[in-house]
This record gives structure tokens, sequence and C-alpha cells, in this order.
């Protein structure tokens, strides 16, 4: 009888201690790119100046769990890149030519989330691969998550890259190029 009893209370004590352990975790909620509220602006230098422009986000999901951001990749619009300075059409037919992204082969680029850590209230790193030109390389950066819950995500970045990573080789000062990203889920 005592030895019933003590399986008993066993069972009940496993049972009871298992409830409060087990995680009570929402299942990854994805969200889509909102493609007219998400860009990248960009600075490239040159020999005395420089010139700036942006790329339109053209899709992308991400996903969100208990309030931070935890994956997802986007597409970048290479064939409609914007020059936002006085060099205009001239210098974005350039960067459109096989000189730089040679849109007519490579019209996108990708980025796809491969780690998030967070390193406080809204920051964390992101680690990921860019792809451009047919080229991968690894991309990590800090980024600043204005919001993220199961309803958006708003989030900035700002780093820079070296273009030659990816076979953008033309002569010029400076191999980094200043990126923002602004991305915004719903």
């Amino acid at each position: 009888m005592k030895k019933a009893f003590l399986t008993l209370m066993s069972a009940a004590l496993l049972i009871g201690l298992s409830s409060f352990t087990g995680e009570n975790k929402k299942a990854p909620t994805t969200l889509n790119v909102v493609a007219e509220k998400s860009r990248v602006d960009w600075i490239g230098s040159k020999a005395g100046d420089f010139h700036t422009g942006s790329f339109t986000v053209k899709s992308g999901q991400v996903q969100v769990e208990n309030g931070k951001l935890t994956g997802g990749s986007f597409v970048i619009d290479l064939a409609n890149l914007k020059v936002t300075d006085g060099a205009g059409d001239r210098l974005a037919g350039h960067l459109k030519s096989a000189d730089f992204f040679d849109v007519a082969k490579f019209g996108e680029a990708t980025y796809t989330i491969t780690g998030v850590n967070y390193t406080g209230e809204g920051t964390c790193e992101i680690s990921g691969n860019l792809n451009i030109k047919g080229a991968t390389v690894a991309v990590k950066f800090n980024a600043n998550i204005r919001s993220a819950s199961e309803k958006g995500l708003f989030g900035q970045a700002y780093f820079s890259v070296d273009r030659t990573a990816f076979g953008i080789l033309y002569n010029g000062p400076a191999k980094d190029v200043q990126l923002a990203i602004h991305l915004f889920a719903k």
C-alpha cells in the first residue's frame, strides 16, 4: 500500500512539475514585406565627391516570435535603381551596365537572414547572406527593430559592404558602399 501511494505521489509530482516547466511559446508569425514602405538607400563615393540613390524592396517575408525578429529574407529590385543626386539618369544607366550591377542578367539581389542575436531592447545583430550578381557573401550588421509583433515589424540598419566582393570591380577610389535599409512588414 505504501509503495503504491509513493508511486502515485511521484507521478502526480512529475505531472505537476512538467506543467510549470512547459514553455507557452507561440509559433513564429510570418509577415509580408510592404514594398511601398521599404527601401535600401545607398551612398557611393567617387574622387572628391559621392553619389546617392536607392533601390526598392520588391518582396520578402520576416518571421517574428515573442516580439522579436527571428528570420526572413527579402528581394531588392536592382533593375529599378534610382540616383537621387544631380547625376540622375546618366549615372543610373552606368550602374545598370555590366560595369556595375549588370541588371540585364541580374535584375535582383536577395538577403536571407541566417541568425538574429538581440543585444538590447530593440537592438540586434543580424547575420545573413547577400546575393548580388550571382555572388553570395556573408553580411552581418547591427539593426534597430522599432517594433515587432504579430501585427507588424519596422526595422532599420546602417552599414557598408565591399562592392568588390560581389564582382563589382569598376575602378574607383573606394570599395565600400554605405547602405541604409528600411524594412516594414505586415
